[in-house]
């Protein structure tokens, strides 16, 4: 059964699990209100659309104060949609989901965006060697080349370039949950997950289920 979370980093610990020391993400994820609940009938798909975070109604457009108060739903922050599937729980407007569904030792992927590191050469954001640093080189921190002399006499696409680095969606799979605290809507998720402190990211029970040894 898939179920997501829409939640905050919080940042990172440490907690004693037995005799272990374990490095913990700490995510407050939820409550999410249900805003919307779309059909493959009357949609064309199946899905769920939830909120998370307090806003305040004058910030919202006109239509969407509207959708909000159709749903009889206080208005949020931020609104996002999931695909569901037809073994997935069913969902009703109004729902609150929360931090109650996943479980300690369950394993899920969390989704955020990593760190922008703006624009970055070949040596940072590719970690290449670089040229010769003495002897009156003059290519101490370049890629070198990058074309052909002459067939195809082009650079290739996906030829690693300096540009821009960071500011992408990304999915860490299989972390581990080792304590979910109810009263606080806190997830301890064991490792790191991306994205800076207070950045949004979204926990789902895990697609690919890791195989044991």
């Amino acid at each position: 059964m898939s179920f997501t979370l829409i939640g905050k980093k919080i940042g990172m610990t440490q907690i004693f699990d037995g005799n272990q020391l374990v490095p913990v993400t700490v995510v407050e994820a939820g409550p999410c209100p249900v805003v919307q609940v779309k059909s493959s009938e009357k949609d064309g798909y199946e899905a769920v659309q939830i909120g998370f975070g307090v806003q305040k109604l004058h910030r919202i457009s006109k239509p969407i104060q509207g959708h909000f108060a159709k749903a009889k739903v206080e208005p949020v922050h931020q609104l996002r949609e999931f695909r569901v599937g037809a073994d997935d729980a069913e969902y009703n407007v109004g729902d609150v989901l929360t931090v109650s569904k996943f479980e300690a030792g369950q394993r899920v992927d969390v989704i955020g965006m990593t760190k922008g590191k703006g624009f970055q050469g070949v040596m940072k954001r590719w970690n290449f060697a670089g040229g010769p640093a003495s002897h009156g080189h003059m290519t101490h921190r370049r890629g070198g080349s990058y074309g052909q002399c002459q067939w195809p006499g082009e650079v290739w696409k996906g030829k690693k370039m300096p540009g821009h680095m960071g500011n992408a969606r990304r999915t860490t799979q299989n972390l581990t949950i080792v304590k979910v605290l109810e009263d606080k809507n806190l997830l301890l998720i064991k490792g790191s997950v991306h994205g800076s402190i207070g950045g949004t990211v979204y926990v789902r029970t895990a697609v690919k289920k890791k195989r044991s040894a």
